[in-house]
């Protein structure tokens, strides 16, 4: 291979030099005018480290300085010249940039010329190694300059920038994550009032969805969530609720959980009358109107709901049996009731029931009367399915005299005497139907009562009264739909807990008698 004049040396193989940087001759090293030292080599004084001339500790260090940084000791025979510098003050750093271009890594040099260590190379850590140190070259660090302003405000312009990304990131991120999974709520406890309907079967967040559209909440999940942990809330049974609007989830699930939210409850008990009934001890019991009296009440945007026990009465005296719901086997027999308003005694049938805060007189009778039928039907008792030799309406009579007249382990019996009694023509004689008209019943009517004329003295007339007495249960309906074989005729109480003994003859009831007074039942 030729070689390329272009890089072609000295005849005698050495390295060429650059005439840029051309030194001495003899290939010592030049001296750098920016440092020249004494004759002998000495190290000039600093003057910003000059202290008192007879050697006395300088008053302006309080203290000992640091230890003095080591450097490596230079080669002794370097590859490159390095070129004389003149006398003139060294070139700007403008100069500088123009002969050998902007770097990178420009800022990594220190204003005074001294390369900055925190940006030495990882590669170059080597060469500080102790083989190559040397006492006489330590010497006092340079105390650290300030870096530049321009690049303290570059950096601070980008912690800036930085944080606000951060914040408009975190930002996005909260309303993003907000949009998915976050919900409505409303503050407080609420205002107003506001009345809701949970039906059977209902799921939390179909409440919750019931709320929502009343405005008793903000979303369904703000109810579901604070109800999560509530165990009353899985509890909670079909009705109408009051509440207020505008609630919050947690306090919603407080307030429908509370018994006194639960409004419009009625409880129709076996054995009541439409009347209320003064007991022996002077307490009342309650009658039918008098409960759903009580049951319409509630204070619904500042009005009271409440429907008296006259305006009910009223409505039943003056309204048409069938179009308040009663069964077509019991629109005309019932006309023989006592007056107008009790035409509907026994045909309010026991259980729960839930009426609406609100409903007029006319609303809460037919909605009763209307589910009572049904109930009625259910228990068996239709116009094709009757008692023995009875009709629909007389086996209704005759549940309610078993009601009134024994518990339920008796009914069956109770049934049979009845209809024996019934068959051979002899007189029921019930103290519960004399009761039924008097203002204060007892478990033995007195002789005045039992001879007092009237349709209901089963003790003066034959056959049945001409209505129910009182709320006959579905277990009484089925006991006069299928009373049990049997020839008694006579029955008493004869135990503290209500059971009765039974006998077909007159002597036998007579001995039973006497076993109950010995008991003390009577």
């Amino acid at each position: 291979m030729p070689p390329d004049p272009r890089f072609a040396g000295p005849p005698d193989g050495s390295l060429p030099r650059d005439p840029r940087f051309a030194g001495p001759v003899d290939g010592s090293m030049p001296p750098d005018p920016r440092f020249n030292a004494p004759a002998d080599r000495s190290m000039p004084p600093d003057p910003r480290f000059t202290g008192p001339a007879d050697g006395s500790p300088d008053p302006r260090l309080g203290r000992p300085g640091p230890s003095p940084r080591r450097r490596t000791q230079p080669v002794e025979h370097p590859t490159d010249v390095i070129p004389t510098v003149p006398d003139s003050a060294p070139p700007e750093r403008e100069q500088l940039d123009e002969l050998f271009g902007d770097d990178d890594y420009d800022d990594e040099y220190r204003e005074d010329g001294d390369y900055d260590e925190a940006y030495d190379d990882e590669e170059y850590g080597d060469y500080e190694d102790a083989d190559y140190e040397d006492e006489e070259y330590a010497e006092e660090p340079a105390p650290a300059k300030k870096k530049k302003k321009r690049k303290r405000s570059k950096r601070a312009l980008g912690w800036v920038a930085a944080l606000l990304v951060l914040v408009v990131f975190a930002g996005g991120a909260y309303y993003g994550y907000h949009k998915l999974f976050g919900y409505n709520d409303f503050d407080g406890t609420g205002e107003g009032s506001a009345l809701i309907q949970v039906e059977d079967g209902d799921t939390t967040s179909a409440i919750g969805g019931k709320l929502v559209d009343a405005g008793v909440v903000a979303s369904t999940t703000a109810f579901v969530k604070a109800g999560a942990q509530n165990t009353a809330l899985s509890r909670i049974q079909q009705g109408y609720y009051l509440l207020k609007q505008h609630m919050s989830g947690e306090s919603a699930v407080s307030m429908i959980t509370s018994p006194a939210a639960h409004v419009g409850r009625l409880e129709i008990r076996p054995y009541m009358q439409l009347d209320d009934v003064k007991q022996p001890n002077n307490t009342v019991s309650p009658g039918v109107y008098s409960l759903i009296s009580k049951a319409s009440c509630a204070e619904l945007d500042g009005k009271s709901t409440c429907v008296s026990t006259d305006a009910l009465r009223k409505t039943v005296a003056d309204a048409d049996l069938k179009t308040l719901g009663v069964p077509d086997w019991a629109v005309d027999p019932a006309q023989k009731a006592l007056s107008k308003d009790k035409r509907i005694e026994g045909l309010i049938a026991p259980g729960l029931y839930d009426v609406k805060p609100g409903w007029t007189a006319s609303e809460l009778i037919t909605n009763l009367v209307k589910q009572s039928a049904a109930a009625i039907q259910a228990a068996g008792l239709t116009s094709e399915s009757t008692g023995p030799k009875q009709t629909p309406y007389e086996t209704l009579v005759v549940a309610s005299l078993i009601e009134r007249e024994a518990i339920t382990p008796d009914f069956p019996k109770i049934a049979r005497v009845i209809y024996n009694r019934l068959d051979q023509q002899i007189k029921l004689g019930f103290d519960s139907t004399v009761n039924y008209v008097v203002d204060k019943p007892t478990l033995l009517t007195s002789k005045a009562d039992r001879e007092a004329p009237g349709p209901y003295n089963t003790y003066l007339n034959y056959g049945l009264p001409p209505t129910p007495i009182g709320v006959p249960s579905t277990d009484a309906i089925k006991a006069a739909l299928n009373p049990p074989d049997g020839d008694e005729l006579y029955f008493v109480k004869c135990e503290k807990d209500g059971h009765s003994c039974f006998a077909s003859t007159n002597a036998e009831h007579n001995k039973n008698r006497d076993l109950a007074q010995s008991r003390g039942v009577f």
